[in-house]
């Protein structure tokens, strides 16, 4: 990103759910730690041709500890002889502000990019955050630079989604892209935005990198780990149905249009906390009598937890088994044992105990993946309302003066009901052809806390036509039975020929929870695009 061109600031982004709780152990191991090491080692080849060229660096890799990373940066320079002016942001960290219940080892409010904006405006070459909203590290440079004022609503709705774009790196630009063999996207190049005094934005990429910024790609990442119409953050609330995307020339998309309204009044706030010791095993069958294998060995193992009963026990039966295969591991099935309790000793030995003791005592062909283990602690995310105007958020500039940064201003009106866009007509009846859904939509999805979303676009005007009308919440609950039992909200947003579902429930209590094969719900969108269904053959 230094090299490849032009460049006023940089972003890093380092934090996400699982980060924090890892960083919260770490912590508690040295109290000096809680920051992300691998930015400090990154700046040891960069810091000095970054302050070559007048590069601003933004990042949230201070974690838990902003200010033990900003010395450190300090340090790095006096060491390269780097001249560098170094300047933090800190409050999230809400750890001690009140009782958060047992086991709770971080709590963060996600902030917003005015304390940013101050450093920067207070001469900062490098900003160091914890925990801030990942559009927050472009939303404060574009604040500082325009000189916004905090209800500049549309001028920072453009920016959030541009941060939006961009926090995800090399996936707007063609990384985990449903019809990635349209382009070559082995080592895809990374994302920028050149954003305008309106807020507005072009989004791109250096001349001569990989992979491709269109339409396509940057819709696939604006709906990634989103819900409704309301994108909600604490700057400003941008309406996701306002954003039209265009293509602006080979590699350059334009954002515009983009409608912003008063932040909520409350920062979410994200807690993590150990929510007890899981252990697994991975059951191989092959060949013949699946089930029957699969019976059997269930049945030894639940005798084995009789006497001591881990609180949780889930069994995943996984048919990736072919009939007269001609490689083994097609012929073969996956029995998956998870199990879970906050008593380590229930899920440790006496599980991986008698796995091992039936090796030679069960089914024909027993194997397993890996070797039983002992168990090992598993996290739990939970995400929490804080009133804007109880939280600390504090610039620290590069001469040591802390500035009180002020919540956003919010408006009554703020939360009102949204107009959505009307639907398009449905297409006139024709003949159909049975068809899997990613023949004519592709699909992003992810994880937000325990929920998961998956974001839909059609590839064109008729398509979408079909797909607002077929693309259903019962549908969807066919084609994916893992949801029939759970709450989907379906969100239509028309200008971008998307639907937007969010799946309350599927990942349990999270990513660090592992509660099911697919943690973070990444390729659920591409398990939807898999499923057949009766597609009109004038869109085939």
């Amino acid at each position: 990103m230094l090299t490849g061109g032009p460049l006023d600031v940089l972003t890093g982004d380092y934090l996400a759910e699982l980060t924090m709780l890892i960083l919260g152990r770490d912590r508690a191991k040295d109290p000096a730690r809680g920051y992300a090491t691998t930015f400090l080692r990154q700046l040891e080849d960069t810091l000095g041709l970054a302050m070559e060229r007048g590069v601003r660096l933004v990042t949230n890799a201070g974690g838990l500890n902003p200010a033990g990373l900003a010395d450190a940066i300090r340090e790095l320079a006096d060491r390269l002889g780097i001249e560098c002016r170094v300047a933090h942001v800190e409050g999230d960290d809400l750890l001690g502000a009140r009782d958060w219940g047992p086991g709770v080892v971080t709590a963060n409010a996600y902030l917003g990019g005015a304390g940013i904006a101050a450093c920067l405006r207070g001469g900062a070459d490098v900003v160091v955050t914890g925990r801030v909203t990942d559009a927050a590290l472009v939303t404060g440079p574009a604040a500082a630079y325009f000189g916004w004022a905090a209800d500049d609503w549309d001028a920072l709705a453009g920016a959030v989604v541009a941060g939006h774009i961009l926090e995800c790196g090399t996936q707007a630009t063609g990384g985990n892209y449903s019809f990635f063999a349209e382009h070559d996207v082995r080592r895809p190049g990374f994302p920028l935005a050149e954003i305008q005094p309106d807020g507005s934005s072009v989004i791109t990429k250096h001349p001569h990198t990989g992979g491709a910024v269109t339409v396509g790609t940057v819709t696939a990442q604006l709906l990634y780990e989103t819900a409704g119409a309301r994108y909600p953050g604490p700057d400003v609330t941008a309406r996701l149905d306002s954003v039209r995307l265009t293509q602006d020339g080979p590699d350059r998309v334009r954002v515009h249009g983009v409608r912003g309204e008063a932040p909520p009044r409350t920062l979410k706030t994200g807690l993590t906390r150990l929510g007890g010791h899981r252990n697994e095993v991975v059951f191989v069958l092959t060949g013949l009598d699946i089930e029957a294998k699969a019976a059997l060995v269930r049945d030894q193992m639940e005798g084995a937890m009789s006497k001591r009963r881990p609180a949780e026990v889930r069994w995943t039966l996984s048919r990736t088994d072919h009939p007269d295969a001609a490689v083994q591991e097609e012929a073969s099935a996956l029995l998956r044992l998870v199990v879970r309790d906050r008593d380590p000793a229930a899920v440790g030995r006496v599980i991986s105990g008698a796995a091992v003791e039936l090796a030679l005592a069960s089914y024909p062909g027993f194997h397993v993946t890996a070797p039983p283990g002992k168990g090992s602690p598993y996290g739990v995310f939970e995400a929490v309302e804080t009133p804007a105007d109880t939280v600390p958020h504090t610039a620290v500039l590069p001469d040591s003066t802390r500035l009180s940064v002020p919540p956003a201003p919010t408006t009554p009106a703020a939360g009102g009901p949204v107009d959505v866009p009307p639907l398009p007509p449905p297409l006139p009846p024709g003949p159909t052809r049975r068809a899997p859904l990613g023949a004519v939509a592709g699909a992003r999805s992810g994880d937000k806390g325990g929920s998961a979303n998956i974001g839909v676009w059609a590839r064109g005007a008729d398509a979408w036509r079909w797909l607002a009308h077929t693309l259903t919440v019962d549908r969807l609950r066919e084609l994916l039975p893992e949801t029939a039992a759970l709450n989907v909200t379906r969100h239509p947003l028309p200008r971008l020929r998307a639907l937007n579902f969010v799946v309350d429930g599927l990942l349990g209590e999270g990513v660090a929870a592992q509660a099911r094969f697919d943690p973070q719900a990444k390729a659920v969108g591409e398990w939807l695009r898999s499923r057949h269904l009766d597609i009109p053959e004038v869109l085939l």
